[in-house]
């Protein structure tokens, strides 16, 4: 496989921007080698849907300008909605683990979260922060208007803090003790 396609793959597996660094290490080439591919890339995806973004340091999947209307009508279509049971999930996650990675939050709950993390940081309720030591990925934390509607002034303050907080670690060393045997 060409490192045009392991590039693509990667941006799509991970489905948040991926340092340039990062891709080096993941596919063994040159910052070079990946500039130019990067540059493929981007030519291919001129004329469709989906182009690749990047700001110097990092690179991810956008939507093309010229569908900015359409994804702006389905953006306001998915904000109308209600969350969901997938949505609070992941919500619940975040606000008693925070600051948590994306890959924390897909092993609690045992699927891929990445669009139910979009959709919440679309809605305001969650931000993306710096990575957590150790992990890779970005790490994702409830905003001030998430806990503005809730009604409390500090994480503290949830139903069960402590019991729960205490219940999530507990499950989480459990599943990688479980996993490591």
């Amino acid at each position: 496989m060409n490192l045009e396609n392991k590039i693509e793959a990667i941006l799509f597996f991970k489905n948040e921007p991926v340092s340039f660094v990062e891709l080096q290490k993941l596919v063994g080439a040159s910052k070079e080698e990946i500039r130019e591919a990067i540059s493929k890339l981007q030519n291919e995806y001129a004329n469709r849907g989906i182009v690749l973004m990047s700001d110097g340091e990092a690179l991810s999947f956008g939507t093309h300008p010229e569908v900015s209307d359409l994804v702006e009508k389905i953006q306001k279509e998915e904000l109308s909605r209600d969350l969901g049971k997938a949505g609070l999930e992941t919500l619940a996650i975040v606000l008693y683990k925070n600051p948590v990675s994306r890959r924390e939050i897909d092993h609690i709950r045992g699927v891929n979260s990445g669009f139910i993390l979009r959709n919440l940081l679309i809605r305001g309720l969650v931000e993306r922060g710096e990575s957590i030591a150790g992990e890779r990925s970005f790490s994702y934390k409830p905003t001030l208007k998430l806990l503005e509607y809730l009604g409390i002034t500090k994480i503290e303050e949830l139903p069960e803090y402590e019991n729960a907080f205490a219940k999530l670690e507990n499950f989480v060393k459990t599943t990688e003790q479980d996993n490591e045997s």
